[in-house]
């Protein structure tokens, strides 16, 4: 079976004891900085010359391409290496994506990964994967200094987290603005792969606005609210690079030739778990929005449109199942709109086209879920839609993300999960696993529309290959699946019928 090649940059499990590292103590002798500062106003994240700050790069930095001296120089201070300790019980083998390493008989395990200071009075921007159920962590300077850190929020559906430290007068790094950077143009990645110490690569951006299938979220074809779902949804729209990253640079910083921070590296794209050519960042845009609503609020405020689309990988596929030719008409499609939501009110309707927000043209529904992301509750947004053949336009006030709903009470019956999947299955022909070199899987034969399948963008001759890590050779495999986790998260490998991998993660129970 082929692998799936997105994996996030998981922290690289080491063995310690309970005693190996620092100590509080001892974290707190090299500590020589005071939090205590006369009262202002508090500084945003992202201000590039809030009070008091000082600076990592200068304010007037040469942008010339190919210096990655001045990247390196302007950055590399504001970049800074986290260790997490993790509680796991004894003879717990590695967890992926959690950080764990065997257990040492003491029941702990540590990991590492980077993270970027982005205010001079100790907030420190990093990965949700980096620190996520991590029961300890510390942040190390590139001077060795070495602090403890408290959790200040952390937003699971952008993997970021915002950490802090009692520290003053730190070098934050600049925010640079990640709309204007260019396929093609010089970056630099910064962080510390393999625990080793600050490491400086360099390479192009090679694409915007990817979507990737890595960030954990109801459905992988939903986007803020969409009907069935619970409205914690995924926003990816990654930065594609080809600057060389690893696991331990999860949380690092991807930096223009003038040091601005325009993304925050998250993701590789790699059957062996090391870096094979493309790097993924969140960009920095979205980033500053989520990290001040995790430092105002200790979680992310976010504007909720309700409506649903395609999974990019398989959007081509629905269109043609619509009747439409991918790429004649450009925008995202929507497949659904969600009762009482900001889209319902404003007469938005399944079958219409967004083609334009706030007079920027949307070339994916990747890019749109950022744009959406970085608006608040009560936000106005106008959008430009076509709907058979003519083009309309109509201002949106987005509604807070709904509440999570209880669980409905008892257990699901395989009647309820097939009409809420709308959708029916059978084995795979042999032809089709001779083509995809299968030795099992199961083939999606119908989707109904208005279903779940439909919804998230399954297309018909999907084929499942595996749901929650069990490999599906049989229609009862699906059933037994979807059955014990009816209530939790279920990630579903599959193939689309043009023969590419695609990860749908939902909740049978939102």
């Amino acid at each position: 079976m082929p692998k799936f090649i997105s994996s996030l940059l998981w922290t690289v499990p080491l063995l310690v004891h309970l005693t190996s590292g620092c100590t509080s103590k001892e974290s707190q002798a090299q500590t020589p900085h005071s939090n205590d500062q006369p009262n202002r106003p508090a500084a945003r994240i992202g201000d590039n010359s809030p009070a008091g700050a000082s600076p990592a790069s200068p304010s007037q930095a040469p942008n010339r391409i190919g210096d990655f001296v001045v990247a390196a120089k302007a950055a590399t201070p504001a970049v800074v290496h986290i260790k997490t300790t993790y509680n796991a019980p004894t003879g717990y083998g590695q967890a992926a994506g959690q950080g764990y390493g065997p257990s040492t008989g003491r029941g702990t395990a540590m990991g590492s990964g980077s993270g970027i200071i982005v205010s001079p009075d100790g907030y420190i921007a990093t990965n949700n994967h980096v620190v996520e159920n991590a029961s300890g962590m510390q942040v190390v300077l590139p001077n060795k200094q070495t602090y403890p850190a408290e959790l200040v929020g952390r937003d699971p559906n952008t993997d970021l987290a915002l950490l802090k430290i009692k520290a003053a007068n730190l070098p934050a790094i600049q925010f640079g603005n990640s709309d204007s950077v260019q396929v093609g143009e010089w970056v630099v990645a910064v962080g510390y792969p393999f625990s080793l110490n600050t490491t400086v690569t360099a390479g192009i951006v090679s694409a915007k606005a990817r979507s990737i299938g890595i960030i954990n979220r109801p459905s992988r074809g939903e986007a803020y609210g969409a009907a069935g779902s619970a409205g914690n949804t995924g926003v990816e729209s990654f930065i594609q690079t080809d600057a060389a990253i690893n696991p331990g640079n999860s949380g690092g910083a991807l930096v223009n030739t003038a040091g601005e921070l325009v993304g925050v590296n998250s993701a590789i794209a790699s059957q062996t778990g090391s870096y094979a050519g493309y790097a993924f960042a969140i960009p920095v845009n979205l980033a500053k929005k989520i990290l001040n609503d995790l430092k105002e609020y200790g979680a992310v405020r976010r504007g909720v449109l309700g409506v649903a689309f395609p999974a990019p990988a398989a959007e081509d596929q629905y269109l043609l199942q619509q009747g439409l030719k991918p790429g004649a008409v450009p925008g995202v499609y929507i497949t659904g709109v969600q009762p009482n939501s900001a889209a319902a009110a404003a007469g938005l309707r399944e079958g219409d086209i967004i083609q334009r927000l706030d007079g920027v043209a949307l070339t994916s529904s990747a890019e749109f879920s950022e744009l959406i992301a970085r608006h608040a509750p009560g936000d106005a947004l106008k959008l430009a839609y076509q709907r058979q053949g003519k083009t309309n336009t109509v201002t949106v006030t987005l509604k807070a993300e709904p509440a999570a709903r209880p669980a409905a009470e008892g257990p699901a019956t395989l009647g309820n999960i097939y009409d809420k999947l709308g959708a029916r299955f059978a084995p795979v022909p042999n032809a089709l696993k001779q083509q995809f070199r299968l030795n099992s899987g199961v083939l999606v034969t119908d989707v109904r529309q208005g279903g779940f399948f439909h919804q998230i963008g399954v297309p018909s001759n999907t084929i499942i290959a595996f749901i929650n890590g069990q490999p599906i050779g049989t229609v009862k495999d699906i059933e037994a699946a979807l059955l014990s986790a009816q209530r939790g998260m279920i990630q579903m490998l599959a193939i689309a019928p043009d023969g590419s991998r695609v990860v749908f993660d939902f909740s049978l129970g939102t």
